[in-house]
């Protein structure tokens, strides 16, 4: 690998803060419903609310990989 290659800007590891990005504000049952892969039902939305009144934003963050 030659010098230049070893200096170019696109070959440094990705910031850790542009990695991982959240909603602006708490997240939303559709948001969480959405998370989980399931439709979005009336059914599904209180599901997701309950999911929000009991664990907070940890709910959505449940839902993700």
């Amino acid at each position: 690998m030659s010098e230049s290659a070893a200096q170019n800007p696109d070959d440094e590891p990705t910031p850790d803060a542009v990695l991982h990005a959240a909603p602006e504000g708490d997240p939303t049952p559709e948001d969480v419903v959405l998370a989980s892969g399931r439709d979005l039902t009336p059914a599904n939305l209180e599901w997701a609310e309950r999911k929000l009144a009991e664990l907070g934003r940890a709910a959505l963050d449940r839902q993700l990989p």
